[in-house]
């Protein structure tokens, strides 16, 4: 098997539809027989529990592995999803921030540990937090590429140049190959000029990165995680999952997994 591609999401915007498209790409490339990783990097642990992992029960987290020199394939844990699985994060990430300062090569924590695992799986994906912090950082050390969610609101490229700098450094002192692998449009209503306008404006701004599958702003995707499922299991005739199922086929086009 080959080695795995390591995307690592990130947007230190909250609220742009990062976690739901970390959750729903990954299901969706699942559900589409491709064996996929996704590492919950973010304290809120929304991945973990928007995936039916009870965040009471998790024996070894993310912060065991970057923090404790815990081997990674012992913290992960199966999904209801066949060919989907999940690091789960936990409460205790929260603090991992400070606690990396003083450890020894603290930007490639992340990077070493998914050595271990990364011809075990074809895409591993990373939730970054919502901040360019040491954690947000580590994901972009170790990732092949950054997926970037928009949402298509009002200030949605605001912020945007501090994580495109931040890629650029992290290109220029960590990973020389790091790219910026695509833009995922979401919460685009169709009803709305706005949506267009920013829509619009965004692939004017990153062109052919910009993925063509919309992301739309649903009642059904937002109701999902509280049930632990994606979209997919969830609802698969919802607009939302029909759009993450596109935008998984997308993926796979672009990176010659058909």
């Amino acid at each position: 098997m080959t080695r795995a591609t390591i995307v690592a999401l990130a947007n230190q915007k909250g609220g742009v539809g990062k976690t739901t498209t970390a959750i729903n790409l990954a299901a969706g490339l699942a559900f589409q027989g491709v064996k996929t990783l996704l590492v919950d990097l973010d304290p809120q642990g929304n991945a973990t529990s928007g995936l039916g992992i009870d965040r009471q029960s998790i024996t070894h987290s993310i912060y065991d592995v970057l923090l404790k020199d815990f081997p990674i394939e012992d913290a992960v844990e199966p999904t209801s999803v066949r060919d989907l699985f999940v690091v789960p994060a936990t409460i205790d990430l929260a603090g991992a921030e400070i606690e990396l300062v003083p450890v020894f090569s603290r930007e490639r924590r992340l990077g070493n540990a998914l050595k271990q695992i990364e011809n075990d799986y074809q895409v591993v994906f990373v939730d970054c937090p919502p901040s360019l912090g040491l954690l947000t950082v580590n994901a972009l050390a170790a990732a092949d590429e950054v997926m970037i969610p928009i949402q298509c609101e009002y200030y949605a490229l605001e912020g945007l140049s501090q994580l495109l700098h931040n890629v650029d450094l992290v290109k220029s002192n960590l990973n020389p190959s790091l790219e910026i692998g695509g833009v995922v449009l979401t919460m685009y209503d169709a009803r709305t000029r706005l949506s267009k306008e920013v829509a619009d404006q965004v692939r004017g701004h990153f062109g052919d990165t910009v993925y063509r599958a919309l992301i739309p702003r649903s009642v059904r995707l937002s109701e999902a995680p509280s049930y632990g499922e994606p979209i997919e299991a969830f609802d698969g005739m919802s607009r939302g999952a029909i759009a993450y199922r596109e935008l998984a086929r997308e993926f796979r086009r672009r990176h010659g997994m058909d």
